[in-house]
């Protein structure tokens, strides 16, 4: 991949997998973003987090390996990130996710919403209510009031998730309340990694990923 001119044939035949379109969706829902250079015609992935995640960083390294030229780099500000080469492939997902420039919750977001895009969104934008309490949220403090109770009810409706809204000086959080631990475990447990897995409340945190 060091010479320039064997870029765009192999750019060509790059194809998403059933894996990498889940964890996109789910990732898309967190802190990822698609750039475009080009106006529109394809897009590129970047990643990035906070210096804690680097772990978590690499392993979407992994997961996009064939799509990624350069591995991870810190920035200055501790930061680690990457971005994918700008593809076609990546423009339908650009077209679901932002309106007007501003990230969205797609309209037909139930269509392509899998547990494995849960973990991913979880591990990329989840956290804690409380370090005593066994209810976890998800930071959707980005999207519009009624794009995040669309979230909260395609969550109930086709996970079985209770889910409801909490209000935060910059916008809506969703919780799923301590008592749905173990059914918010059923789906998400088998894609986390074990350095995430600080972000599940502390009676969660032993039990074994079911790989």
């Amino acid at each position: 991949m060091a010479h320039t001119h064997a870029i765009e044939p192999y750019k060509q035949q790059l194809k998403l997998t059933p894996l990498q379109r889940e964890v996109l969706v789910g990732i898309l829902l967190g802190d990822a973003q698609l750039e475009t250079q080009n106006r529109g015609r394809t897009y590129r992935l970047k990643i990035e987090q906070g210096a804690t995640h680097a772990a978590y960083v690499q392993h979407l390294y992994q997961v996009f390996q064939e799509w990624v030229l350069t591995p991870p780099q810190q920035k200055a500000n501790g930061n680690w990130w990457f971005q994918t080469v700008s593809h076609g492939a990546f423009r339908f997902y650009a077209h679901q996710f932002y309106q007007d420039g501003r990230k969205r919750v797609p309209p037909l977001l139930h269509r392509w919403l899998k547990p494995r895009s849960i973990a991913y969104w979880f591990m990329d934008d989840g956290s804690l209510k409380d370090p005593k309490a066994r209810a976890v949220l998800f930071n959707t403090q980005g999207f519009q009031r009624e794009e995040v109770e669309r979230l909260a009810q395609l969550l109930s409706e086709q996970f079985e998730l209770e889910a409801y809204l909490r209000r935060q000086a910059e916008g809506y959080q969703i919780v799923i309340p301590g008592r749905n631990l173990t059914r918010f475990l059923e789906l998400v447990e088998p894609y986390l990694i074990p350095e995430m897995r600080y972000k599940l409340p502390a009676t969660a945190r032993t039990q074994l990923p079911k790989r």
